[in-house]
């Protein structure tokens, strides 16, 4: 910020210097030989004032001196010397003087004016005086020489004043970043402090006023999120208590059962959304807890029943993952009762549940026979759903709980509908499944596409 607003004031103070240098260093030098053009015509003149008629017949001549380092001298109409210096034989210059007009020339190395010397109408001679060009040329190189001094100086000053301006303007505009990172990493009682420059001042209020705005709804989500999850822990635990307690008949043990798995799931789905808000949208390292064989046998179980009664079926297929391949359960048991509520809402015919080995991952492949439709930009979007049905949160949460233990949802195929998750694994001794394959990294035909989805789920 600094340099360039320093370059910016030098860039206009050359630009201006230049288009002012320019013309007056070629004023100076017109000036420069003006004046001496205008001497050596007023030496002409004086010394032809003093030129008798009578010189041609031997009167003497009294000619005023030269100027300094030039030469003068009196020409008779035969254009010869007869009084003071120069050439023996009057050049061009004098011949035209003859005419009885002032003539004025640059040649040979000199400045030289001549005027005629008339008398009763009659020119009877040429007063002729010259000076070296080299003289006027040094007094031209002493004038640009000031003036280039004046432009450096002029320029020093720029320089100056360009980093003390630089400094003021950069100063706070350095501070409201500063005060960004410190939001950034979490400060978010920080304020932007106020400066003397009125259109930062502006930005800076209004960051101000966002971030305090920011910061009160991020508090009331929080609390909410808090709220939210202690009152629902306590009649969980109560009911959870209850039905354990109803286990001791019976009569009733099934369905206690039955009923006292529901609420454990619940309760882990309690758990993974409140890990989730915690987690700020990074991924956090989840201890892989569960076989990924034994969870899709769960799985399969809680959700055949729910296929079969609407004439559906459910295929789980494990392929040659070994038994020993451990992921975390509770985000992928969350994030595959999506996909298999999104497949019976959205989809059609039968349900396959798919694992493939990836080495260092696994892909869980979740297809129904039905086609994605709709705008693929839009597919995990929160809030987002196809034909009205439903609340457009499940997609948008399946992915956000792949991302938060490393892993990745995308759409793999729109026809048949094909969702695929990424995920990394661990074997039962805790190594990575690619220590024990010795591989360094994925398949590149593993990485599915993204796209559109069915529904909002």
């Amino acid at each position: 910020m600094r340099q360039r607003v320093v370059r910016v004031a030098l860039t206009a103070v050359l630009v201006a210097l230049v288009l002012l240098a320019v013309p007056l260093a070629l004023a100076i030098r017109s000036s420069l030989y003006a004046d001496q053009r205008d001497a050596l015509e007023r030496a002409a003149l004086a010394g032809a004032v003093r030129v008798s008629p009578d010189y041609a017949t031997g009167d003497p001549v009294e000619l005023p001196p030269p100027p300094d380092g030039g030469r003068l001298g009196l020409y008779d109409p035969q254009l010869r010397l007869r009084a003071g210096s120069g050439p023996r034989t009057g050049d061009d210059t004098a011949r035209r003087a003859l005419t009885g007009t002032v003539t004025r020339s640059t040649g040979g190395g000199e400045l030289v004016a001549a005027v005629p010397v008339s008398h009763d109408e009659r020119v009877i001679g040429v007063v002729r005086v010259s000076s070296a060009v080299q003289d006027v040329r040094d007094r031209v190189l002493v004038g640009w020489a000031l003036l280039l001094g004046v432009a450096v100086l002029a320029l020093a000053v720029a320089v100056l004043v360009a980093r003390r301006q630089a400094r003021a303007l950069a100063a706070p505009l350095e501070g409201l970043s500063r005060h960004c990172r410190a939001v950034t990493g979490g400060d978010l009682s920080a304020r932007a402090a106020p400066s003397a420059i009125g259109e930062i001042d502006q930005v800076a209020r209004t960051h101000n006023e966002m971030l305090h705005s920011l910061a009160e709804l991020l508090r009331r989500e929080r609390s909410f999120t808090a709220n939210a999850s202690h009152q629902l822990r306590t009649p969980l635990t109560g009911l959870q208590l209850t039905l354990e307690a109803g286990l001791e008949h019976d009569d009733t043990r099934p369905v206690l059962e039955e009923a006292l798995d529901a609420t454990r799931r619940l309760h882990r789905t309690v758990e993974e959304v409140l890990r989730l808000s915690n987690s700020a949208g990074l991924p956090r390292p989840v201890a892989p807890d569960r076989p990924v064989t034994g969870l899709l046998r769960e799985t399969e179980e809680r959700w055949h029943g729910l296929f079969a009664r609407e004439g559906r079926r459910l295929e789980c297929d494990t392929g040659e993952v070994p038994d020993d391949v451990r992921v975390p359960g509770g985000p992928i048991a969350e994030i595959l009762g999506v996909l298999l509520d999104n497949a019976r809402l959205h989809g059609h015919g039968t349900v396959r549940v798919t694992v493939r080995d990836l080495d260092d991952a696994l892909a869980l492949d979740i297809a129904d026979e039905g086609t994605a439709d709709g705008d693929s930009a839009r597919l995990f979007e929160r809030g987002h759903t196809e034909g009205g049905a439903g609340t457009g949160i499940g997609l948008a949460l399946a992915r956000d709980l792949a991302v938060s233990f490393g892993g990745r949802l995308s759409l793999a195929n729109r026809a048949p509908t094909t969702f695929t998750l990424l995920l990394p694994v661990r074997a039962a001794g805790g190594h990575q499944a690619d220590d024990r394959n010795e591989s360094d990294g994925r398949r590149g035909d593993a990485d599915p596409q993204d796209g559109a989805g069915q529904g909002g789920g």
